[in-house]
C-alpha cells in the first residue's frame, strides 16, 4: 500500500515514484490524506533529486486532473496561447493577444497578477476603469467567441493542485525547480485547452531565468510536456537585461501598449511582439501577416473589442501620478551601454506598481518611464529614468533600490552597445 513517508524516503534516495504512486498521491493530497508538511518534504526532495521525463508528464496530468478544462470545442477558430516566465516592461501580452486575433484566431490568454519586481498582466489591465479580469468559464469562451481573444484570471477549477502546491513552494525554497516550475506552467495552459501554445521564456537580471543554460532547459522541458499532452508548443528565449519598451508600471505600459497597437510602439517591443505572433500564427497553420494587421488597424480593434467585452472602457483616461520625478543622472556622456532591467523594476515595485504579497494593492499610476535606453547617446547629468508614485515618500525606497547595486547604468565614449536580439533561440 502507498504511503506518503514512503514516496518521501524514495525520492530522497533518489529513486523514481510510479506512476500509480503520483496519481495516489494527488488524490490523498486533494483528500487531506497527506499532510502540508509531507508534501513540503516531498518537494524539496524533488528540489534536490528531480523528476525525470517520465515522472514529470505523470505529476503534470496528475495536477491538471485535480480540476477542471476549459471546453473550447464551440469556437470555430484554431486556439493559441503564450505565455511568458515575466520581465520588466513586459506588456507583449496586451499587444499580441488581440493581433492574433486579429489574423483569425482565437487566444485565450490566461494570466496573472506582479510579484516582486516582475508585472503582472492583470493589474496592468485592471489600470483600465470598469475592466473585469475574473470571468467565469462561460463568460470566458463568451467573449474569446465574439472578440476572438480575451485576457482574463485563471478560474480556481484549473488546476487547484497547482495553487495549493506553489503555495508551499513559495515557503519552503523551492520555487526554482525546473521540474517544478514546468509543472505548474504547464498544467494551467494544458488545462485551459488551447490546441498551441508560444512560450516566451525571459533570459537575463531582469528574468526569473538568469542564465542561457537554465532558460534552454526549462524552455525544453515545457516544450516536451505541451507536445506529450498534445499541445503544440513553441519557446522562443528572448532577452530581459533591460527593460522592454520605454514604460514600466501599470496605466503606463497600458499607454505604450496602443502606442504599440497604432503602430508607434519601441523597436524593441515591436520587434519580439511580432516574432511571438508569428510563431503563433504558424503553430495554427494561418497564414496572415501580423505586421499588416497593426498597419490596418485590425488589432487596434480586436483591442477594443476585448476591452469593452470585459467590461472596460477603451475611451476612458487613465491614471496619472501627482507626483513626477526624473533620477537616475547619467554618469558621463556616451552611449548608454546598460540599463539594468532588475533594478528598474525594483524601483518601480518600491513606487507601488508591484506587491510584495500577493494580497498587497498596486497603484494604477505608479511607475517609471525609461527617458534612455542602451544605444542612445547621452550626456553627463541627463537623466535616465522619470519616476511616477501616488506618494511622494515613495521615492526615497525606490531610489535606494536603484543605489543599492552596482552597474545598473553604463555608458561608454567609444562606441554604442551591439544591438541585442529580439530572440536569441528557438526551441520546438
Amino acid at each position: 500500500m502507498t504511503d506518503a513517508v514512503s514516496l518521501i524516503t524514495a525520492k530522497r534516495d533518489g529513486r523514481r515514484l510510479a506512476d500509480d504512486d503520483i496519481r495516489w498521491l494527488f488524490d490523498a493530497y486533494a483528500a487531506g490524506a497527506v499532510a502540508d508538511e509531507q508534501m513540503s518534504a516531498l518537494l524539496m526532495a524533488i528540489f534536490f533529486r528531480g523528476l525525470d521525463r517520465a515522472e514529470l508528464r505523470t505529476w503534470t496530468a496528475a495536477m491538471i486532473a485535480s480540476g477542471d478544462r476549459l471546453d473550447l470545442s464551440s469556437l470555430t477558430r484554431p486556439t493559441v496561447d503564450k505565455h511568458s516566465t515575466g520581465g520588466v516592461g513586459d506588456k507583449v501580452s496586451l499587444i499580441l493577444a488581440p493581433l492574433v486575433a486579429a489574423c483569425g484566431a482565437a487566444v485565450p490568454q490566461l494570466s496573472g497578477r506582479g510579484l516582486g519586481h516582475t508585472g503582472g498582466t492583470l493589474d496592468k489591465l485592471e489600470s483600465i476603469p470598469g475592466f473585469r479580469a475574473a470571468l467565469s468559464p462561460e463568460e470566458t469562451v463568451a467573449v474569446l467567441a465574439s472578440a476572438g481573444c480575451v485576457i482574463c484570471a485563471a478560474g480556481s477549477g484549473l488546476a487547484p493542485a497547482d495553487r495549493r502546491l506553489y503555495a508551499l513552494r513559495d515557503v519552503t525554497g523551492t520555487v526554482e525547480s525546473i521540474p517544478l516550475i514546468s509543472s505548474s506552467i504547464m498544467s494551467k495552459k494544458i488545462a485551459e485547452g488551447t490546441g498551441a501554445l508560444v512560450l516566451d521564456v525571459k533570459v537575463g537580471t531582469g528574468a526569473f531565468m538568469k542564465s542561457l543554460d537554465r532558460a534552454r532547459e526549462l524552455a525544453q522541458t515545457m516544450v516536451a510536456l505541451g507536445e506529450e499532452h498534445g499541445v503544440r508548443t513553441r519557446a522562443l528565449l528572448t532577452p530581459m537585461d533591460t527593460p522592454l519598451g520605454r514604460a514600466v508600471g501599470n496605466a503606463v505600459e497600458v499607454e505604450e501598449s496602443l502606442a504599440a497597437l497604432r503602430g508607434e510602439g519601441p523597436e524593441d517591443l515591436m520587434e519580439v511582439t511580432l516574432a511571438l505572433a508569428r510563431a503563433m500564427l504558424d503553430l495554427t497553420g494561418l497564414d496572415a501577416d501580423p505586421a499588416a494587421a497593426i498597419a490596418d488597424g485590425r488589432a487596434l480593434m480586436a483591442y477594443r473589442t476585448m476591452i469593452r467585452a470585459q467590461g472596460g472602457d477603451p475611451d476612458a483616461l487613465l491614471a496619472l501620478a501627482p507626483h513626477i520625478r526624473p533620477s537616475l543622472p547619467a554618469p558621463a556622456t556616451g552611449w548608454l551601454t546598460r540599463l539594468d532591467a532588475l533594478a528598474v523594476g525594483t524601483a518601480a515595485w518600491r513606487l507601488g506598481a508591484g506587491r510584495a504579497r500577493k494580497e498587497d494593492p498596486v497603484s494604477a499610476a505608479a511607475g517609471i518611464i525609461c527617458l534612455a535606453k542602451p544605444g542612445d547617446w547621452v550626456h553627463e547629468g541627463q537623466p535616465l529614468l522619470e519616476l511616477r508614485a501616488d506618494d511622494e515618500d515613495r521615492f526615497a525606497p525606490a531610489l535606494a533600490a536603484l543605489a543599492a547595486q552596482d552597474g545598473v547604468v553604463e555608458v561608454s565614449e567609444h562606441e554604442p552597445p551591439p544591438p541585442a536580439p529580439a530572440v536569441i533561440e528557438v526551441i520546438g
